[in-house]
């Protein structure tokens, strides 16, 4: 397979990270842009990386660029993905995709109309450790599935000018935090066809616990609790009717998980044994879709990603959360 070469937009923690894993993974990267020029060279120089752009236009008009990592706030994510894919470059967007689900379903426009890949950066469903789970719900160990529950809870600070707490950027437990057990229902269940949740907003107005419960197809049950103001255990299960999954902290990461029958008898004991963070799985599964010719890949496409922010929209307006610009 002919590796693309990768562009770095935003170039933060997290993005710090992804780069790591994939030039460690064998990946090419060469080129990152920011509106700092000094941070864009900064990036650069510890990454290794050839060019640092002072922009993002310049980044996205790169020719030795064939696809663009977006890692800025929520609220950018839409009009860099569409910047980026204008300029015939393929993205793989941050999660949450986007800030809304209309503007999930215009990146989706504009990525079908450039025949390009636009793929959100859910790195937990790529790992090993997930791909494993799925064998095992589909080769029928656990029965019938009747039930998933996870928790994504953090300490974060509870300053207001904290990214987390800022409304003009997109803050909020669900959106940073949330959006992993929301999309772990999703991959195991499929799309809810109803959502109850429950929150608590904190002094800007950003949600600082939120608790869902949708239900699935077959009566199938998912309960999430997302908090950025205290850290729980951070731990998942599928539940079936002939053995369950416990999946260690932190569950959407790379970690173990055991296999339990009714009885209590353990029937497989997982754990994982990866290079780096993990992030580099997500990376290869683009360039796998890419050099198969296809805009997708099989574990989340675009399609899936608009639905997620319509249920993320859906539990927003239950808990009271809205957006600068907003109705």
């Amino acid at each position: 397979m002919t590796r693309l070469r990768w562009g770095i937009l935003g170039p933060g923690g997290i993005a710090h990270a992804f780069t790591s894993d994939i030039i460690a993974a064998g990946l090419e990267v060469t080129a990152v842009g920011s509106r700092s020029a000094e941070k864009s060279a900064e990036f650069a120089e510890r990454h290794g990386i050839a060019r640092a752009h002072g922009s993002y236009d310049d980044l996205v008009a790169d020719p030795d660029v064939d696809i663009v990592y977006i890692a800025t706030p929520h609220p950018f994510h839409a009009e860099q993905a569409i910047l980026a894919l204008r300029a015939g470059k393929h993205v793989l967007v941050e999660k949450p995709f986007t800030l809304t689900a209309a503007e999930a379903a215009a990146v989706r426009e504009v990525a079908e109309d450039q025949g390009l890949l636009a793929m959100e950066a859910m790195w937990t469903r790529y790992l090993p450790h997930m791909a494993r789970i799925r064998e095992l719900i589909a080769d029928g160990t656990l029965g019938e599935v009747r039930a998933v529950t996870a928790d994504h809870t953090q300490l974060i600070s509870s300053d207001p000018a904290h990214r987390l707490n800022a409304l003009d950027l997109g803050g909020g437990a669900l959106l940073d935090l949330g959006v992993y057990p929301v999309s772990f229902a999703y991959d195991i269940l499929g799309e809810p066809l109803s959502i109850t949740s429950a929150g608590r907003l904190g002094e800007t107005g950003a949600d600082t616990e939120v608790a869902t419960i949708m239900v699935h197809a077959n009566g199938a049950v998912s309960t999430s609790l997302s908090s950025s103001r205290a850290a729980g255990p951070n731990t998942a299960a599928v539940i079936g009717t002939a053995a369950r999954i416990e999946i260690d902290r932190v569950w959407y990461s790379a970690t173990s998980f055991r296999v339990t029958a009714p009885d209590g008898t353990i029937i497989e004991e997982y754990r994982s044994e990866i290079e780096g963070r993990g992030m580099q799985y997500q990376a290869v599964a683009a360039e796998r879709a890419i050099a198969a010719g296809a805009t997708a890949t099989d574990l989340l496409t675009i399609d899936e990603s608009v639905a997620i922010m319509e249920s993320l929209d859906e539990i927003r307006d239950q808990i009271g959360v809205r957006y600068p610009g907003e109705a």
